[in-house]
């Protein structure tokens, strides 16, 4: 089912009918993504950042730093306040600016496959842009950054920076985060779209209503299969982890930009070091996709919001 448009095919000759704003489709979106992080979401966060941040580390010695740094808590560094305001609003501009614009492209003639890459493509582009860009930069500062004896509160910490560096301090990364946004819904988006209809094709054939018996598995596979293949930018992840990051390394340049942060990974580390915490990033890809996607897809039209 295409986002924000209705599984019946449409009239290419029919006059385009602008949408009016959807706020159930702007609250879903944000309640999806809190659930998404507050759950499993967070937790795979963090062992991504911590391993392409520390990329000399095994995945049992990340996993071992992490909960020395609180227990099973330390899994959910950065959640509150970042991640919640991250999640709150993201997942609105997601699914909102989403399914606008795959409406728009499945209204001008586009297969739900490109409209899904459109979509996802602006959906991602928009968040990175609105709350994304500090957001993050605060969490990967909440995992990277040396813990003293002395302790300061994130936003503490979150307020050292502005007034350090301002605007831009704290929005570190911000163009990192709309190339990995862009490339990660336009990946998943479509390969769910694709993945769904040769599942829904096969299993149901070619009839006009073979989409309307799809089931909530069929969904739930076609999302985790776009999540886990929309890891292929694993590299422009572990670009803007390096740019956020507060680890200090001798000859380490202070202020990075994608192309230094490049050049440093892979002075140090090589090709393997930009696919650092690819693992853990499989598994936070296909819980978010299944997340925003399946259940999204299973809400709107429970709300009627199609």
């Amino acid at each position: 089912m295409a986002i924000g448009s209705s599984s019946a095919p449409r009239d290419p000759n029919a006059p385009l009918e602008k949408k009016p704003i959807s706020y159930k489709n702007l609250a879903l979106g944000a309640t999806l993504n809190l659930f998404e992080v507050s759950t499993l979401g967070q937790p795979f966060e963090v062992i991504k950042t911590q391993l392409a941040a520390n990329r000399g580390q095994s995945l049992v010695q990340a996993l071992k730093a992490i909960y020395s740094r609180g227990g099973v808590f330390g899994f959910y560094q950065g959640l509150i306040p970042w991640a919640w305001i991250e999640a709150s609003t993201k997942g609105a501009v997601l699914l909102f600016t989403a399914s606008e614009f795959e409406f728009r492209a499945l209204s001008a003639g586009a297969s739900p496959f490109m409209a899904g890459i459109i979509g996802g493509m602006t959906g991602g582009i928009a968040q990175a842009y609105s709350t994304m860009g500090f957001c993050t930069f605060m969490k990967t500062v909440e995992v990277t950054r040396h813990k003293s004896a002395v302790k300061e509160s994130t936003l503490k910490v979150a307020s050292d920076i502005f007034k350090r560096e301002g605007i831009a301090g704290i929005n570190k990364g911000v163009n990192a985060v709309a190339v990995r946004q862009c490339t990660n819904w336009a990946s998943r988006f479509g390969i769910t779209r694709f993945t769904q209809e040769s599942i829904i094709k096969a299993r149901y054939g070619d009839a006009p209503d073979a989409a309307k018996k799809a089931t909530a598995l069929d969904k739930a596979i076609a999302s985790m299969v776009g999540g886990a293949l929309s890891c292929w930018n694993q590299p422009i992840e572990v670009i803007r982890v390096e740019m956020q990051s507060q680890v200090q390394a001798e000859g380490r340049p202070q202020k990075m930009s994608i192309i230094s942060a490049t050049k440093w990974i892979y002075k140090n580390n090589g090709v393997s070091g930009f696919y650092r915490g690819v693992l853990p990033r499989i598994g936070l890809g296909m819980w978010q996709t299944l997340c925003m996607v399946a259940l999204g897809d299973y809400f709107r039209q429970l709300f009627g919001t199609n």
